[in-house]
């Protein structure tokens, strides 16, 4: 790619594919990377394309050991030399959700441009990025500490003390392509509230999003040297995770990715969401449509691209057939398409490589005896919403993270046996119950393993202020503003003897 003097263009118009809206906004980001402050315009070679038909929409750079030691560098110096109040910190946060938000039309092209997410669902979370940088701005609010009570111990006397959260200095932020601007925002907004620099490395599906997201934070007020960008494949991350001035790593991703951070980076600070494998039980007094809308909503948005994605569905065996019946029909009525289209419901998988994973999987559950009842058919990088049924125990599709758009459903004769299946994953990251009893959404909710049981609801929610993460393999940790600001500050005791 020639880059110019100034801006980095992405080719969103080079097919001649119809725009969504006129005119599309300008897609070109800062840079192919940012390190030490400077944005790297020549040397790069990493292609960007897009998932729907394989085309080139970009470049970036492809980060050597020596781009990303040089980014470490530079982010420490400012976290050690810059002066950067609090107060400072946040009325740049504040800032930028106000030019997020301004620029809604053109971050959520470029989302939808390089990623997975049709227009809508772009926009979407556009929405919730500006929200997670006006949370992050106002989470200045949580570095508080506390006076130590040195008169409860019988050392204690003469003293006095008090301790604060400190910033633990340079975290490292690893993201994965399925939200691309406020996975971002939800590692960049809590560290930099609590002091902290940054070293961001974003999916290599999805970069652009991430670099034209940094350069609103760099002109919204945030010290140029206090965040880096590097971008590339495995190098530039496992380079970043093992370099010993990192003081945190944050990770989103899969657990066998995550096994391999942790044995370069050492014992250090980790705050990791590795996915799920999600359950929702729909009881014999649940309201039916509103569970059926939201299965399908929860299994097949983002074409089940999402860790909250709905997987396992266990129904009553006294409205199972009817409950199917009607999910059949919902699904059947979803358009699969281009993500440009307005009235596209589900849009492509991140590669066709990850379409044909899904096939396969589908494929051998059905040779063990499942049943289709819906989709199951791929066509390059798309994958239908699919449904199945009598689906073998110890099947792909029930056992592991499919991150695709299918969905298994069970019945089942008494709450205990779903209860009991839908705790048996190694994931454990959200549930949900359908009722209308509230000694069953108690009674349900207090014994289902997860890290958030929704009531009348899916695993499919999200609220950027919650604590969010899972038990077993489904992370380290938890993340939300107020949670990570906590996770990436450590207390300082200070403590005073009084001699005289």
């Amino acid at each position: 790619m020639h880059a110019s003097d100034q801006r980095v263009h992405a080719h969103e118009c080079a097919s001649g594919a119809p725009p969504v809206s006129a005119p599309v906004p300008d897609l070109s980001v800062p840079g192919g990377a940012l390190v030490n402050g400077s944005w790297q315009r020549h040397d790069l070679t990493l292609p960007v394309t897009d998932p729907e038909d394989g085309r080139v929409i970009g470049y970036v750079a492809d980060s050597t050991p020596a781009d990303v030691a040089a980014a470490v560098s530079g982010v420490l110096e400012s976290v050690s030399t810059d002066d950067w109040p609090l107060w400072a910190r946040s009325e740049s946060l504040h800032k930028a959700a106000r030019l997020l938000h301004e620029e809604s039309a053109r971050f959520a092209h470029l989302i939808a441009s390089e990623g997975v997410k049709t227009i809508a669902e772009a926009e979407r979370e556009v929405g919730r990025g500006v929200e997670t940088l006006r949370l992050s701005a106002e989470a200045g609010a949580f570095l508080k500490g506390e006076t130590i009570p040195f008169a409860a111990s019988r050392r204690g006397g003469n003293r006095v003390g008090w301790f604060t959260r400190e910033p633990v200095g340079v975290v490292a932020a690893l993201t994965s392509f399925n939200d691309p601007l406020n996975l971002v925002a939800h590692k960049l907004g809590p560290a930099l509230i609590a002091g902290n620099g940054v070293v961001l490395k974003p999916s290599d599906h999805t970069p652009l999003t991430a670099l034209a997201f940094v350069e609103l934070l760099l002109s919204a007020g945030v010290p140029s040297k206090r965040i880096a960008v590097v971008c590339g494949r495995a190098q530039a991350g496992q380079s970043l995770v093992a370099d010993a001035r990192i003081a945190l790593v944050s990770f989103t991703g899969g657990p066998a990715t995550a096994a391999r951070i942790t044995a370069a980076a050492g014992p250090r600070k980790m705050l990791m969401e590795l996915g799920g494998n999600n359950p929702t039980i729909v009881c014999a007094d649940a309201a039916l449509a509103h569970a059926v809308d939201a299965v399908v909503d929860g299994a097949f948005g983002v074409a089940g691209q999402n860790c909250l994605s709905v997987q396992r569905v266990y129904v009553d065996a006294s409205i199972y057939h009817e409950f199917l019946s009607e999910t059949i029909a919902a699904t059947s009525r979803l358009r699969v398409g281009s993500k440009r289209d307005a009235g596209t419901d589900i849009g492509p998988l991140v590669s066709e490589a990850e379409a044909q994973r899904v096939e396969e999987w589908v494929g051998k559950a059905v040779g063990d005896g499942a049943t289709v009842h819906a989709g199951g058919s791929r066509r390059g990088a798309f994958h239908e919403p699919t449904i199945l049924t009598d689906v073998p125990e110890g099947a792909q599709v029930l056992t592991d993270e499919i991150f695709g758009p299918v969905v298994t459903i069970v019945p089942f004769e008494d709450i205990a046996s779903a209860i009991a299946a839908a705790n048996s994953s190694d994931y454990a990251l959200q549930a949900g119950v359908f009722t209308q009893s509230i000694e069953t959404a108690f009674s349900v909710s207090s014994q289902l393993l997860a890290g958030a049981v929704i009531v009348n609801g899916t695993s499919d929610l999200r609220v950027d202020a919650m604590p969010f993460g899972g038990f077993k393999s489904s992370g380290i940790g938890r993340e939300g503003v107020q949670f990570a600001v906590e996770a990436m500050t450590e207390p300082k005791n200070t403590i005073i003897n009084l001699v005289s």
